[in-house]
């Protein structure tokens, strides 16, 4: 089993015209994923390769059954994207974007909350349970279906873990990346949520980073709520102070989102945190007992 999507999940992509939707678009169709449509305003009528393109998502919405879209769009763009989705009511949107304005996320982000949806990003790398679907940018061949969900903020970190998952045998149910911006569709919470009443995921990788507090808030949800193991990884614990990092979430205020604060909480969580991505396989393994 997975979360969120399967062999039977009908996606759309919002801006498959363009150069990254396109190649992405095609890459996802060979990776197994059931891509029925595409949306690009002005270009209703064309197609992509067999896959035919319309004016708008509820355009779409009319001729096919769409069950998630992921979004592939200009930053100035992407806000309005995500509200089209929303508008047309599409269960889970997943937007790739990055460079969103904050306060226009603010306004997407309640926008799509407000009517029950649900949102993963922007700028992330997707989502993708193995053997079944993949929407997003992830590498398709670094995966290997199984029973271990990862959660993670940064997108490269995904893969090396995966990588090293995989590698040592260890297959993954879903992993999604939920994005680096200070303002995000989905929480490590949202989502731990879900592995937790998943039948077929027996442990969860969470990959963490520097800067605000959502790692804090995961920890305290895994404490209090959480019967399956799991095992984390924060980067950026070797930053100097006052180093200015990659992602516009990476931020420390107050003495809060601080490395060390993370791997404290936890560790008061039971969460064994990897020094290195390759000692997560090992982890999981011990605390599932294998």
């Amino acid at each position: 089993m997975s979360i969120l999507i399967d062999e039977k999940t009908s996606v759309i992509v919002q801006g498959i015209t363009g150069r990254d939707g396109s190649f992405h678009a095609r890459q996802m169709v060979g990776d197994g994923t059931k891509i029925v449509a595409g949306v690009t305003p002005g270009k209703g009528g064309q197609k992509l390769d067999d896959v035919p393109v319309y004016e708008s998502v509820a355009d779409a919405q009319r001729n096919h059954t769409v069950d998630a879209t992921v979004i592939f769009v200009p930053p100035r763009f992407a806000a309005g994207a995500i509200k089209e989705a929303a508008d047309a009511g599409v269960p889970l949107i997943i937007c790739i974007t990055e460079g969103l304005p904050v306060l226009e996320m603010v306004e997407a982000y309640r926008y799509v909350k407000d009517k029950g949806l649900r949102l993963i990003g922007p700028n992330c790398p997707g989502l993708i349970s193995p053997g079944k679907c993949k929407i997003g940018i992830m590498p398709y061949r670094i995966h290997k279906p199984g029973d271990i969900g990862v959660i993670s903020r940064s997108g490269t970190l995904t893969y090396e873990v995966v990588y090293n998952l995989t590698t040592s045998g260890i297959g993954q149910s879903t992993c999604i990346g939920i994005g680096g911006d200070p303002i995000i569709g989905s929480s490590f919470t949202d989502l731990l949520e879900l592995f937790e009443a998943d039948a077929d995921t027996a442990g969860v990788v969470v990959i963490g980073e520097i800067g605000g507090e959502d790692e804090e808030r995961a920890a305290d949800f895994i404490k209090n709520k959480m019967t399956k193991p799991v095992v984390g990884f924060i980067s950026g614990r070797t930053a100097p102070p006052g180093k200015r990092m990659g992602h516009a979430g990476a931020i420390i205020s107050g003495g809060k989102g601080t490395p060390q604060a993370k791997v404290d909480a936890f560790n008061d969580a039971g969460v064994a945190v990897a020094d290195k991505p390759d000692e997560i396989p090992g982890l999981i393994r011990k605390a599932l007992g294998r």
